[in-house]
């Protein structure tokens, strides 16, 4: 027969003669990576910024939608001055802010890239074209904020990866709860920026905070 008060007093031994030993924690996909870009880490960067910087720099720089595109219509300058933002480097369009409010005339929800077609003017025409995603064209958020740019990363790559973050972080925290179903005739409020479209294309809103009615 085993001496098993032995046995346990060897097992004792062996633990106290390891008081060194410890378990380490397989770092997640995200860590690695962050260690691997010495810290870089664009999602953890665009929710730490989301609440404190994002949404209040959104809320006071934007105009109505009809406000905005009717002043980049006529006064570029003048519009981009008052509502929008670029990077000195490079040739991107500016990206302005704005608020919509409206009805859906159309929702396109069976895409991946699902939109919401909707009329801020009463005359039943899509005025403005608002993004739900999961996938989120453009980087229009990024682009709209003056308080981050390009030459703070080190990289093309990191930047790109950053302006991807804000779409991945609001399509989390909003866009995947949104109803897909019924939205055609509904109110539509959302907060967001949008590129200065091409002559004849509808302007593509990125919202950050969205809301549907009835």
């Amino acid at each position: 027969m085993p001496n098993f008060a032995t046995a346990a007093a060897i097992s004792l031994a062996i633990v106290l003669a390891l008081p060194g030993c410890k378990i380490i924690k397989t770092p997640t996909a995200e860590e690695a990576a962050e260690a691997a870009s010495g810290g870089f880490n664009p999602n953890r960067q665009v929710a730490d910024i989301w609440d404190a910087k994002v949404i209040p720099f959104l809320e006071k720089r934007a105009g109505t939608f009809q406000e905005v595109s009717a002043l980049a219509a006529s006064d570029l300058n003048a519009a981009a001055a008052k509502y929008g933002h670029k990077e000195k480097e490079g040739s991107a369009p500016w990206t302005f802010a704005a608020k919509v409010s409206g009805t859906i005339i159309k929702a396109e929800t069976t895409s991946r890239a699902a939109y919401l077609d909707t009329d801020v003017d009463g005359d039943g025409k899509a005025d403005v074209r608002i993004q739900i995603g999961p996938v989120i064209r453009g980087t229009a958020i990024r682009d709209s904020l003056d308080f981050v740019n390009f030459n703070e990363f080190k990289n093309q790559i990191q930047w790109a990866e950053f302006g991807k973050a804000f779409n991945v972080h609001v399509n989390g925290l909003t866009l995947e709860k949104l109803p897909r179903d019924g939205l055609e005739g509904k109110k539509v409020e959302a907060l967001g920026a949008y590129p200065l479209p091409s002559a004849g294309q509808p302007a593509l809103l990125t919202p950050a905070t969205i809301t549907i009615g009835n």
